[in-house]
């Protein structure tokens, strides 16, 4: 498609009208760098420094070299309590999460651990139980002897194993390291939907689509004109979240940096096709506002991956995450940065998100009527 005068008259114009609206570059690249230092700094699905009670019944030297190892370790902050009683108001008071009662055998030296985890919160309570229980088979593997666990979660277990773990693409296991892809995929969201969704309402408000109506432009100029200049703004916007997460946060990218750029183009256009849409049927800033938020905004946070794991949402929720662009993105995003190159992976979602942006864009040509009506 050639980029004809009238066409790019309209270009030229909203790129000027975007310069001069400061809520527009807001909006645009302020947010989202706030948005990525506030997720990336402040959102932690880690579970570290964790307070734990070591119950002291009687003074042990396994006791005593059990405390050191638990203070050692970057997970746990462990304090005293001289009885199962004091442990119990310490955690009901919240001043701990976790209680640990280590008893000795003295005829064979085997080793017995109670934990009591406090399960307000159901995966944190299950991250937390299963580090303990991983530090206390290190700490009974490392002094030979013979251990049982028991737990809130599971009925004692006996013996001695000797576990070799490997964490893959995520080796660190940082929380940001996925986070801050997602956070990516919200940025671009916000850019392409919000924005666009004001751009037709807000000539309908101003009554200067009646003007625009009378030119000789054709609807896909006018689409073409709306669109090119937020697109641009979208792109720097995804530059510099790449740039942030690269020198700030310091992800990982196993992917093809191309790969990245191009999808996040993809994804990009079908987000503006959609905020178009909006904008042109709506003919309200407000009203186009707040759809954006109710069916672009909130399913990026709640059925795109990006926080929560669809496998272990409802069927019904897995179901309809797939009527969202966004979780083809955040998918598609997580395996560039952490997976690398995956065909699999890359094809079906680069695939979908071609599918929704064609879809989208050709709604919004469509309903861009030359008419008052």
């Amino acid at each position: 498609m050639m980029l004809n005068p009238r066409m790019l008259a309209l270009i030229r114009k909203e790129f000027r009208q975007m310069l001069r609206d400061r809520s527009t570059l807001t909006l645009g690249i302020i947010l989202p760098m706030t948005l990525l230092l506030i997720f990336g700094f402040g959102l932690s699905l880690d579970v570290k420094n964790v307070p734990v009670a070591l119950v002291l019944d009687e003074p042990s030297p396994v006791t005593r070299d059990l405390l050191q190892t638990l203070a050692r370790s970057a997970y746990f902050s462990p304090s005293l309590a001289t009885s199962w009683q004091e442990a119990e108001e310490l955690i009901i008071g919240g001043h701990c999460q976790a209680v640990v009662r280590c008893q000795s055998n003295a005829r064979n030296g085997s080793l017995h651990f109670q934990i009591l985890v406090n399960g307000r919160d159901a995966n944190t309570a299950r991250i937390m139980g299963s580090y303990l229980e991983g530090a206390l088979q290190r700490f009974a593997l490392q002094r030979g002897t013979p251990a049982s666990f028991q737990s809130s979660r599971s009925a004692p277990s006996f013996g001695q194993a000797d576990l070799a773990t490997r964490i893959w693409y995520n080796d660190a296991m940082e929380s940001r390291y996925f986070l801050v892809p997602g956070v990516i995929v919200l940025i671009m969201t916000l850019i392409g939907s919000l924005l666009t969704a004001l751009i037709v309402a807000r000539e309908w408000e101003r009554g200067t689509w009646e003007a625009l109506t009378a030119t000789p432009v054709a609807k896909y100029e006018i689409l073409a004109g709306k669109t090119i200049p937020y697109f641009f703004l979208g792109m720097l916007g995804l530059f510099l979240c790449l740039a942030a997460a690269a020198l700030i946060f310091d992800i990982p990218r196993r992917g093809s940096l191309f790969l990245i750029i191009l999808d996040s183009a993809i994804y990009l256009l079908a987000c503006l096709g959609l905020g178009l849409y909006i904008s042109a049927v709506t003919k309200s800033q407000f009203l186009a506002s707040q759809i954006v938020i109710v069916i672009s905004f909130m399913p990026t946070i709640m059925l795109s991956g990006f926080i929560f794991d669809l496998k272990s949402a409802p069927l019904i929720a897995q179901y309809l995450a797939c009527l969202f662009p966004a979780t083809w993105y955040v998918e598609l995003m997580q395996t560039l940065f952490l997976a690398g190159n995956v065909p699999e992976l890359i094809i079906t979602d680069s695939a979908m998100l071609v599918l929704f942006a064609v879809f989208l864009l050709a709604c919004a040509c469509t309903k861009m009527q030359k008419s008052l009506e």
